[in-house]
C-alpha cells in the first residue's frame, strides 16, 4: 500500500459524523476472506458509548444490526456488547465489488441500532475490504501467437497480450519473463528442432496512465526467416502477493515475410456519449486506420484487444473491415456508467496499432426509487405491534430510499401522505428512520395503515410507495389511587395483640381485571403489622414497644390485576406513645477515671452518662453520691464529678463509690453504678542513687583490665511510676580522656580503652540519672571515684585523696591521675635529702648575715611578723640580686629566703583561703623574673594534669601556701549535687603543699608537709584559687 492509499485510509477511518438526530457512522477495515468469528470492533468502545446514570432506560443497552429482510449479512453484531464479527458467509471483495480496480473504493455497509429509545442512536458502519492475494494472473489463452516481419529492425518492440489479476495493488500484476526460448526450424525443411535462440528476443513492461503493466517483445538480433521462421517461448507472469501467484503461456513468435509498414489510426483516444436508452444496432464510433503498404499488406482487421471487460465484449460490436464500433445489447447506466474500449488494427503481419475509445454512458430517469424498509421493532406476521406507551420518538424501522438514476433523476423525497402520529426524520442520505411523533393511546385508534412514497425529481417523476401496517397494543395504563395518600395513627405501647388500627381503601379509573385491587404492605412495613389483601385492615399482631421504635413509616401498596399491574403506594405513620416500663440506664456497669495526682480540688474527674428509654418525664434522671460524698460531689443533672480532696498517689491509689440514677416518672424506676477513680502517677520524685551508698566510695580499677570490662556499677530507683520511673544513666564530668563509658540502662560503668601509665590514680566520674517524666524530667548526680592501680597498698591514702576530691566543684575535672604509693616513698626520700641539703645551707647562709651585716630586709620581715599585714617583694632584695649577678655567684651557694605566712580566714569557713608572701632568693629572683608576672592573677593548673593531689584545697586546718595577687579574686562556690547519706560532704583536694603542719609560728621556720608531691625550684611557681 503506497503512502498516498495509507494516507486516505487514515483519512476515512477518523471521519465520524454525528448528527443532530442521533445518526453517526464508523468505519473499519477488514480483509476478505476472513474466517467465522474474527473480532472487527467494539461499538461500545469505539463509539465512546457512556450511560448516564440519572437517565433510567426501559431495557438493557442493545446494539441490533438492522438490515432487509432476506439478506444475508457478512458481519455479525453482539447485540449486549456490540462487538463486530465475520459471519459464516465469507467476505469476497472480488465478487462485491466486481469491476472496481481501486484498492480503496470497495466497501461494504450496514446499520446498528442503540438500543432503547432513551439512548437511541442509528450507526452506520462502512466496512473497507482490503484485498489480499486470492487469485494468480492468467493469460488470455495458453498459446499466444505474434507474427514479426523479417526485416524488423534490431530493438523494436511488438506488444504480447497481457495477464489479467482481479487482485489490485500489490497483489496485481507486477513482473513477466521470458522463459528458456525455443526455436522451431522451417517447417518446410523438416521438423522443428530444439535451438534455444536464447538472444533473439528480450522482454520490457511498460506501464500505462491507468497503472497496467504491458509486457512487449524486443528483437535483439536480425531476423532471417529463410533460416528460421518459428520461435517457441514460454513467458511467465508473476503477482507482488506473500506468496506471490503465477502463471505461464506459450509464446510462439513468427517470422513473416517483408511487411514494411503497419496501419495507422486517424485518432489513437476517441470519447463518445451515448444515452442508456439508445437501441441495439445504434452507431457509437466510427474508427479510421491506414496502412502504407499495397495489396494484401495494406488490408486493415479491426478487432477489440483481450483487455477489455467481458461486458463490454457483450455490450458492444466492432465491424473488422470498416471499423464501426455499434450496441450489441441494450446499455444500462445504473450497471456501468463508462466502458474503456481497446481497439487493435493489425494488417495482417506487423504488430497492430492501438486505440482507445471510452464511452460514457449518459442517464435517462429510467428508474422508479425504491423503498427499503428494515424494522427495528421485528414485525409478526408483516405487522409491527407497537404498546401505547411507548414513549415519544420511539424508533419503528429504518427506510432506505434509492434511484439508481443520476443526477436530479436520482434525487428523491419521502413522505406519508396522511397525518398520523408518525413522522420520518431524516438521518443519512435517501435514508429516514420512521419513529412515533406523539403518544399513542390505544382507546382512540387501535392500528395504522403508514403508506409511505418516494418519488424523484426527474422531468416527469417517478414514484414508488409502500405499506408499513402497525397495530396498537392496550396496556393498563391506569394506576389506582388511595383516598388518603399519607395515613396517621397513634397508639399506646404495650397494646394487645391483633388490635386493629385502621381500614385502607383506594380506587381504580380501569374496568374488568384492571380495575381489581389488592392491598400488599411495602417492602419497609415492619412484620409487626399485618394487611388484608381484599379488605385493605391493618392490625398490630404483636405488643409494641416504645422504647425500641416510637414511630412507624411505612408504605402500602394498591396494585390492580392488569398485564403488566399497576400499583400505587401510600405512607401509613404509627405513633406509638409513652409509658413509664424502664428504668434508668448507665452506659457502663462501671466507671473507671485515670485522674493525675496533681489534679485541684473541684477540678473535673469525669462524666457518668445515663440514659432513660422513656419520654418526657418518665426520661428526666436526677443523679447523687451513695457513699464517698465527703471526697466527690455528682451534678444530679450532667453527671460531673468532682473531688472534694487533694490526691496523693503515694497515699492512695484509687476511691470506689456507688451512684444512684432516679427517673421523673409517676410510679419512680432507679438504678445504681459503681465508680472507680484511679490516681495516676506525676513526675513528682527525683531518683535516688542506691549504689554508690556514698559519695566517699572508691573502686579499685586494675591496670590490667581489658577494655570493654565492667569496672563497677551505679543503680537508682524512682518511686514514680511508669515513664516518670524508667531511668538513664550518662556521664557529664570527669571522663575527659574517654577512658570510661556507662551502658545507659543498666548503669554498668566499662572500660573503654586499654590502661597507660598517664591513667594511674585516682579518676573522679559525674554520674548523672533521669528519668523519662513528662512534661520535664528528674534527674540526680552521683560521684564515682575510681582508683587506677595494680593494688591498694594504702587505703587510707587513697580515702584521702577521694576527701579531698569532694572539695572540688563538680563541673571542674580533677588530674586523670594520682601518684602511688610507691612513688611517693621516693618522693619522700628525695625530698628529705633536699630538704636537709637546704637546712644545712640556710643556717650558713643566716649565721653569715647576722655577723656581717644587719640588713634591712630583715627587720622588714619581723616587722611583717608583728603586724601580720600583706607585703611584696622588696627593692633592697632586687639591688642585692643585682650585685649578685655581677659577681656571678653559683647557685649552688645560695640561701633562700624564708617564706613569710600569714592566715586568712573568711566568714565562711567551709571556704578559707590562706594568704602569704613569698620571698625568692636573688640568684633565684633573677632566674624567675622573667618567668612569671608577679603582678597578675595566679593560673590554675590544666584539669588534665596527671598530679591530681596538687589541685585541691586542703581540708585540713592547716592554711595552705599560696602567692597573694595583687588583687585577691573571690572563691568559687562549688556546685551542689543531690545528697547521698549524711556522711556524703564535698571535699576538695590539696595543692603541692597541702597538709603542711607548722608548729612554729616563727615566720622564718619552714613547715612540715605531709601531702606527698615536690616542690620543683627553677621555673615559675604556679597557684590555684578553688
Amino acid at each position: 500500500m503506497d503512502l498516498l492509499s495509507g494516507t486516505y485510509l487514515l483519512a476515512v477511518l477518523l471521519a465520524c459524523i454525528v448528527f443532530q438526530s442521533g445518526a453517526q457512522e464508523k468505519n473499519y477495515t477488514v480483509r476478505e476472506e476472513l474466517p467465522e468469528n474474527v473480532l472487527i470492533g467494539n461499538l461500545l468502545k469505539d463509539l465512546n458509548l457512556t450511560l448516564d446514570p440519572d437517565v433510567p432506560l426501559s431495557s438493557p443497552l442493545q446494539f441490533k444490526l438492522v438490515y432487509k429482510t432476506g439478506d444475508v449479512p457478512l458481519v455479525r453484531v453482539e447485540e449486549n456488547t456490540g462487538e463486530i464479527f465475520t459471519a459464516a458467509n465469507r467476505i469476497d471483495r472480488e465478487k462485491l465489488c466486481a469491476g472496481i480496480f481501486s484498492e480503496n473504493r470497495c466497501f461494504y455497509e450496514v446499520e446498528v441500532a442503540v438500543l432503547p429509545d432513551e439512548v437511541f442512536r442509528l450507526v452506520k458502519i462502512r466496512f473497507l475490504i482490503e484485498d489480499i492475494n486470492d487469485n494468480a494472473p492468467l493469460f488470455p489463452s495458453t498459446v499466444i501467437n505474434i507474427s514479426i516481419p523479417e526485416n524488423t529492425a534490431i530493438n523494436s518492440r511488438y506488444s504480447v497480450p497481457s495477464a489479467i489479476d482481479p487482485d489490485i495493488g500489490v497483489n496485481g500484476i507486477q513482473h513477466y519473463e521470458l522463459l528458456k526460448p525455443k526455436t522451431a526450424p522451417k517447417r518446410t525443411f523438416g521438423p522443428i528442432t530444439n535451438d534455444q535462440g536464447q538472444n533473439v528476443f528480450g522482454l520490457d513492461i511498460t506501464e500505462t496512465p491507468e497503472g497496467d503493466k504491458w509486457p512487449q517483445l524486443i528483437v535483439q538480433q536480425i531476423l532471417d526467416r529463410e533460416q528460421k521462421d518459428t520461435y517457441v517461448m514460454k513467458i511467465k507472469v508473476e503477482d507482488g502477493g506473500s506468496p506471490p501467484r503465477s502463471s505461464t503461456a506459450i509464446l510462439q513468435v513468427t517470422v513473416t515475410d517483408v511487411n514494411d509498414n503497419r496501419p495507422v489510426f486517424k485518432e489513437n483516444d476517441i470519447e463518445v456519449s451515448v444515452p442508456e436508452n439508445a437501441p441495439v444496432g445504434t452507431s457509437v464510433s466510427q474508427l479510421h486506420a491506414t496502412d502504407a503498404d499495397l495489396g494484401s499488406n495494406a488490408q486493415i482487421h479491426f478487432y477489440f484487444s483481450n483487455q477489455i471487460s467481458s461486458l463490454a465484449k457483450r455490450l458492444f460490436a466492432i465491424d473488422n473491415t470498416t471499423g464501426l464500433i455499434t450496441i450489441r445489447e441494450p446499455l444500462d447506466r445504473e450497471e456501468s456508467p463508462v466502458h474503456k474500449l481497446t481497439v487493435l488494427a493489425s494488417d495482417g503481419s506487423s504488430t497492430p496499432s492501438r486505440a482507445t475509445v471510452t464511452v460514457n454512458v449518459t442517464d435517462i430517469n429510467d428508474n422508479v426509487p425504491s423503498i427499503d424498509t428494515r424494522y427495528i421493532i421485528n414485525p409478526v406476521n408483516g405487522t409491527v405491534l407497537l404498546s401505547e406507551k411507548a414513549p415519544l420518538n420511539t424508533k419503528i424501522a429504518l427506510i432506505t430510499v434509492m434511484d439508481k438514476d443520476a443526477d436530479q433523476n436520482g434525487k428523491v423525497t419521502c413522505f406519508t401522505d396522511h397525518d398520523v402520529p408518525f413522522r420520518l426524520k431524516p438521518v443519512f442520505d435517501n435514508q429516514f428512520l420512521l419513529e412515533t411523533a406523539t403518544f399513542l393511546d390505544y382507546e382512540a385508534t387501535r392500528e395504522y395503515a403508514i403508506k409511505i412514497v418516494a418519488s424523484d425529481s426527474g422531468k416527469p417523476p417517478l414514484n414508488q410507495s409502500a405499506m408499513l401496517l402497525i397495530k396498537i397494543k392496550d396496556e393498563n395504563d391506569n394506576a389506582p389511587v388511595f383516598t388518603q395518600p399519607i395515613i396517621g395513627l397513634s397508639i399506646p405501647e404495650n397494646n394487645a395483640p391483633g388490635t386493629q388500627l385502621t381500614k385502607i381503601s383506594a380506587t381504580d379509573a380501569d374496568s374488568g381485571r384492571n380495575a381489581e385491587i389488592s392491598y400488599i404492605l411495602g417492602s419497609d412495613a415492619p412484620p409487626i403489622f399485618n394487611l388484608d389483601r381484599r379488605t385493605g385492615i391493618l392490625t398490630a399482631v404483636r405488643k409494641l414497644d416504645r422504647e425500641k421504635q416510637d414511630r412507624y413509616s411505612f408504605t402500602v401498596l394498591a396494585k390492580d390485576n392488569g398485564m403488566p399491574p399497576l400499583q400505587t403506594n401510600a405512607t401509613v405513620t404509627v405513633s406509638v406513645l409513652d409509658q413509664n416500663d424502664n428504668s434508668p440506664a448507665f452506659t457502663h456497669n462501671e466507671y473507671n477515671f485515670y485522674v493525675p495526682e496533681n489534679l485541684p480540688m473541684y477540678g473535673t474527674v469525669g462524666l457518668i452518662t445515663v440514659t432513660d428509654a422513656d419520654a418526657g418525664d418518665n426520661a428526666a434522671v436526677t443523679l447523687s453520691i451513695l457513699n464517698g460524698r465527703d471526697n466527690f460531689i455528682i451534678d444530679p443533672l450532667t453527671g460531673v464529678i468532682r473531688p472534694n480532696i487533694t490526691f496523693d498517689r503515694e497515699q492512695q491509689g484509687s476511691y470506689t463509690f456507688q451512684v444512684k440514677a432516679v427517673d421523673g416518672g409517676r410510679l419512680q424506676r432507679s438504678s445504681t453504678a459503681k465508680v472507680t477513680i484511679n490516681v495516676v502517677d506525676v513526675n513528682d520524685n527525683r531518683p535516688v542513687f542506691v549504689i554508690p551508698s556514698s559519695n566517699y566510695s572508691y573502686e579499685l580499677v586494675p591496670t590490667s583490665a581489658s577494655p570493654g570490662s565492667v569496672v563497677t556499677k551505679v543503680f537508682a530507683v524512682d518511686n514514680d511510676t511508669g515513664m516518670n520511673a524508667e531511668l538513664r544513666y550518662s556521664i557529664i564530668g570527669g571522663n575527659s580522656r574517654g577512658l570510661f563509658t556507662i551502658d545507659q540502662l543498666t548503669g554498668n560503668i566499662t572500660l573503654k580503652e586499654k590502661v597507660i601509665t598517664s591513667d594511674h590514680g585516682l579518676h573522679r566520674l559525674v554520674i548523672k540519672v533521669n528519668d523519662l517524666g513528662q512534661p520535664e524530667s528528674l534527674y540526680t548526680i552521683a560521684l564515682v571515684h575510681l582508683f587506677v592501680n595494680e593494688t591498694v597498698t594504702n587505703s587510707s591514702y587513697v580515702q584521702e585523696l577521694v576527701r579531698r576530691n569532694m572539695e572540688t566543684p563538680v563541673g571542674q575535672n580533677i588530674g586523670d591521675g594520682e601518684i602511688t604509693p610507691q612513688t611517693n616513698d621516693y618522693v619522700k626520700i628525695i625530698i628529705a635529702i633536699i630538704a636537709g641539703t637546704m637546712t644545712v645551707i640556710l643556717v650558713i647562709f643566716v649565721t653569715a648575715l647576722v655577723r656581717c651585716r644587719q640588713t634591712p630586709r630583715h627587720k622588714v620581715v619581723q616587722k611583717n611578723k608583728q603586724s601580720g599585714e600583706w607585703v611584696s617583694p622588696n627593692q633592697e632584695n632586687r639591688q642585692i640580686k643585682k650585685k649578685k649577678k655581677k659577681k656571678k655567684r653559683s647557685p649552688k651557694s645560695l640561701l633562700l629566703n624564708f617564706v613569710t605566712i600569714e592566715e586568712s580566714k573568711p566568714d565562711d569557713p567551709g571556704h578559707e583561703h590562706i594568704n602569704g608572701t613569698l620571698d625568692i632568693p636573688v640568684e633565684l629572683e633573677e632566674q624567675t623574673m622573667g618567668k612569671y608576672n608577679w603582678a597578675t592573677t595566679p593560673t590554675t593548673f590544666k584539669p588534665d594534669s596527671p598530679d591530681l593531689a596538687k589541685h585541691y584545697k586542703s581540708a585540713s586546718p592547716q592554711p595552705t601556701f599560696q602567692i597573694k595577687p595583687e588583687t585577691p579574686v573571690p572563691p568559687k562556690k562549688h556546685h551542689v549535687i543531690q545528697e547521698l547519706p549524711l556522711d556524703n560532704t564535698f571535699v576538695v583536694g590539696c595543692d603541692s603543699l597541702s597538709k603542711c603542719s607548722s608548729s612554729s609560728s616563727d615566720p622564718y621556720s619552714v613547715s612540715e608537709c605531709s601531702c606527698q608531691g615536690g616542690f620543683k625550684t627553677p621555673g615559675p611557681i604556679h597557684t590555684r584559687q578553688l
